[in-house]
């Protein structure tokens, strides 16, 4: 019997009600959340650790007044797929990520689902 291989996934909100509300909807549609961040240095500096890259990203884009872009520049230049979960979409469509998979809050489970898939085909 082989075991199931579950995509990992990075998870930077600053909420922590929400950060955990995600954490769980991700692990109930087959996700391991490796990491999750509150704040743009701390997830910058799990990014440049030890620890093997995501398969992707869940970002929210308002962290605490600073914006999470440069954590989204970073996993770019690493080539780890990502997804805005936000109620700032507006700000996504006039930034540098305009055009990348945006989900408004409160996150719909489906939607999700979809949207994770998605960016593993890529």
């Amino acid at each position: 019997m082989s075991a199931l291989v579950r995509p990992s996934i990075l998870v930077v909100e600053d909420e922590a009600l929400v950060a955990l509300d995600l954490e769980y909807t991700l692990e109930e549609i087959g996700w391991t959340v490796t990491g999750s961040m509150g704040a743009v240095g701390d997830a910058l500096a799990w990014l440049g650790g030890p620890d093997a890259p995501p398969c992707a990203a869940l970002l929210d884009v308002n962290l605490g007044g600073e914006t999470v872009f440069p954590v989204a520049e970073a996993l770019k230049a690493r080539g780890v797929p990502f997804a805005f979960a936000t109620g700032y979409a507006d700000m996504v469509a006039r930034s540098p990520f305009a055009g990348s998979p945006t989900l408004t809050k409160p996150v719909d489970r489906e939607a999700l689902k979809s949207v994770l898939d998605g960016l593993l085909q890529r």
